[in-house]
């Protein structure tokens, strides 16, 4: 199977000075689904806008190494050309215009392509959140959290990606809203046939989801396999996953007992 993603030896440097990528390597099979999972300050969120060309807005910089997207290295494009190849971000912390209207919000997905395919596009979206039809003429900061995670959702629908990055889709929502958005997730991938990343603290529901996984701790990867072989890894399980090799919850005591044997992190 092509890759249609390949991240190679990549490092990012912030303000001339923070490390924070270091030899980063990962591939994304297409039309398939890869999680990248880890720790908060992993440097899965920078992977993410190195990716996209957003790191720019932020200060970084990738100082060594290349993202290649389709055959050809896109590592300095500007976003909006990034956009145009078939890449679309969607952000943590979902990132919608609150004061503009729901279908507003899609709309603004679209802006690069022609205008003649807006309506098929809005009914795309629609057909896999039927709450943003309901409420397509409301403000868009008036909605819940998952309407809103499901508005950002559908405005990277609207660009018609052929990789979609998601950031923490999970994020500040209660379970049965998490069990529906990767639902959709899922089901957008196998009927679309859109290649996503997808970066998840909550390596569970990733990993329900995704097929390949890579697992990153202070910058670089550490672990990576299919999703499958993850789940069933006795050190995935107990820290990520918060389970002992019985299924025991583990206590204060263990996470300390984890930290002194934290060993094959590298």
């Amino acid at each position: 199977m092509n890759d249609i993603l390949r991240v190679e030896n990549l490092e990012v440097v912030y303000n001339d000075v923070v490390l924070v990528l270091k030899g980063l390597s990962l591939a994304c099979p297409e039309g398939r689904i890869t999680a990248l999972l880890g720790a908060n300050g992993a440097g899965k969120s920078t992977t993410l806008k190195a990716i996209s060309g957003l790191l720019q807005c932020e200060d970084g910089e990738v100082t060594d190494g290349a993202v290649v997207y389709r055959g050809q290295p896109i590592q300095g494009l500007v976003p909006e050309k990034i956009v145009r190849r078939g890449v679309f971000q969607v952000m943590e912390g979902r990132r919608i215009f609150e004061d503009l209207t729901v279908e507003e919000n899609l709309r603004c997905g679209a802006f690069t392509r022609p205008g003649s395919e807006m309506g098929d596009s809005l009914a795309l979206v629609y057909d896999y959140f039927p709450r943003l039809k309901e409420r397509r003429r409301q403000l868009a900061g008036y909605m819940s959290g998952g309407e809103q995670q499901m508005c950002a959702i559908g405005r990277a629908i609207m660009a018609k990606p052929r990789l979609l990055l998601l950031d923490e889709p999970s994020l500040g929502l209660a379970p049965l809203l998490v069990e529906e958005i990767f639902d959709i997730i899922k089901r957008f991938n196998e009927k679309e046939g859109v290649t996503i990343l997808l970066v998840e603290q909550n390596a569970r529901a990733a990993l329900s989801v995704a097929e390949t996984a890579y697992i990153m701790e202070n910058g670089r990867v550490v672990m990576d396999g299919t999703a499958r072989d993850l789940l069933d890894n006795p050190d995935v399980q107990e820290f990520y996953l918060g389970m002992g090799s019985a299924g025991d919850k583990k206590s204060y005591r263990d996470v300390k007992h984890y930290r002194r044997r934290k060993r094959w992190l590298g």
